[in-house]
């Protein structure tokens, strides 16, 4: 056994510092954001402060999305600098190759628009989204909301397509895509099957884009547009109550919205 034990430990001290580091402080953050800086957490330590407040739900959405950012952009980026000694720009927070990384962006979002036009058309969709639903009924909460979607996004994308894409680069090269596209697809059952398997592609997808780039920017970019298109489609046909598809439906959204 003794012998045993000193060839695990020669086996880990000749394992890259950095890739293990990596694994470790995904897993644990991932950890972290699950008990501490969801919105399960906040229903049971915090909302008890805020029961009668009207903006309650708010609250709940605003602590998940700031706890997040903290856990997934602040202290990976602390890491990057006094734990890796790397440069920010290693891990894709840099400009990138912008013209290819407004290119993609803006087609990812004109082939989007179309199809998320569609989906909404479907009450029972539209009447699901945003999750929050105060955002259908007051649009300063929504502008609330969807600036946390944001910042809550820039977090989402750098753990993934930043941190651990750039990071295990390096070892795996582009097998690094597949390496962070699992984590990725996991944390999104529980959510509709489609969106659950659209996560398999979408994650090889950003994570191409990212190392095409060398920025994860351009996914922040890409996710947020996807995810606000979606709720401010869904808010106005629910403000509206019109559902076709057509262009005739596109102008009376338009009239009614501006009466």
């Amino acid at each position: 056994m003794k012998e045993e034990a000193k060839q695990i430990i020669k086996k880990f001290k000749e394992l890259d510092k950095d890739v293990v580091l990596i694994f470790l402080a995904v897993s644990v953050l991932n950890v972290i954001s699950f008990y501490y800086t969801s919105r399960r957490f906040f229903r049971i330590e915090i909302q008890n402060f805020f029961l009668n407040d009207p903006l309650l739900q708010l609250y709940e959405f605003l602590y998940w999305f700031i706890g997040d950012f903290i856990v997934f952009f602040i202290i990976p980026v602390i890491l990057i600098l006094l734990v890796h000694k790397k440069k920010l720009g290693d891990f894709g927070i840099a400009q990138g190759d912008y013209k290819f990384g407004i290119k993609i962006s803006f087609l990812v979002i004109i082939i989007f628009l179309p199809v998320l036009w569609v989906v909404s058309s479907f009450e029972a969709f539209a009447e699901t989204q945003p999750h929050l639903s105060l955002t259908k009924y007051h649009w300063s909460v929504f502008l609330i909301y969807e600036i946390g979607m944001f910042i809550y996004m820039i977090g989402w994308e750098f753990i993934w397509r930043g941190y651990m894409l750039f990071g295990l680069e390096r070892i795996f090269g582009y097998y690094a895509i597949f390496i962070q596209m699992i984590p990725f697809v996991i944390l999104h059952n529980g959510k509709p099957e489609l969106e659950t398997f659209s996560a398999i592609l979408g994650g090889i997808a950003l994570g191409y884009i990212a190392l095409r780039t060398r920025s994860f920017i351009y996914c922040v970019i890409i996710h947020f547009s996807v995810m606000f298109s979606i709720d401010i489609i869904s808010v106005v046909r629910y403000r509206t109550d019109i559902y076709g598809i057509g262009f005739n439906s596109i102008v009376q959204i338009i009239r009614k919205l501006l009466l």
